[in-house]
């Protein structure tokens, strides 16, 4: 009885632990979003949240990293002024998130900086395409859309090279490796 109560206890601890990670990387990701606005083509903005995003997914998991990556990026887009694209971020930014931690999981851990760019690509592929794709839908035409790719292409390039940094700097610590064991 004394060992269920508790495992109860540290999976209760862990579960909350996750959730204040959660909430300080929402945070930072919506910070990151805000700090550097520059207006895309289409009425987006390039900004540097694609960072923590990756860094998230990377950090937290796959469903924890998609909450943080997508509420901090959403909140971001109501706090300037870009509402119309918040439902948009939430869905894109949780895609991302998911789709770079579950690539690192599979495929990038051991494979150092290579693998996180890697993994980092896999994860940028679906804002590319979203915001396209949303903007398209906003304007009622994808090849007026079109616009945006190229702000969007930088702004991942940068999202990628600077999340692979970090992360592999962050590697590098024990403490980090043994707080965040997916990384």
């Amino acid at each position: 009885m004394e060992k269920t109560a508790e495992r109860e206890m540290v999976r209760s601890s862990q579960r909350t632990r996750m959730m204040v990670m959660t909430a300080v990387f929402a945070a930072l990701a919506c910070v990151a979003t805000m700090v550097i606005k520059v207006p895309s083509p289409t009425g987006g903005y390039m900004n540097l949240g694609d960072t923590v995003v990756l860094l998230g997914g990377y950090l937290l998991g796959p469903a924890w990293g998609a909450l943080a990556g997508s509420i901090g990026p959403a909140l971001a887009d109501v706090l300037l002024g870009s509402a119309i694209y918040a439902p948009a971020t939430l869905v894109i930014k949780a895609v991302m998130a998911v789709l770079a931690a579950a690539c690192w999981q599979a495929f990038g851990r051991g494979r150092g900086p290579l693998g996180l760019a890697a993994c980092g690509v896999v994860g940028e592929l679906p804002m590319v395409l979203g915001y396209w794709l949303y903007d398209g839908m906003l304007m009622g035409s994808l090849t007026g859309a079109a616009a945006g790719i190229p702000s969007n292409l930088v702004q991942a390039a940068f999202g990628i090279a600077a999340s692979t940094l970090l992360a592999a700097a962050l590697g590098r610590s024990a403490y980090v490796r043994r707080e965040f064991p997916r990384l």
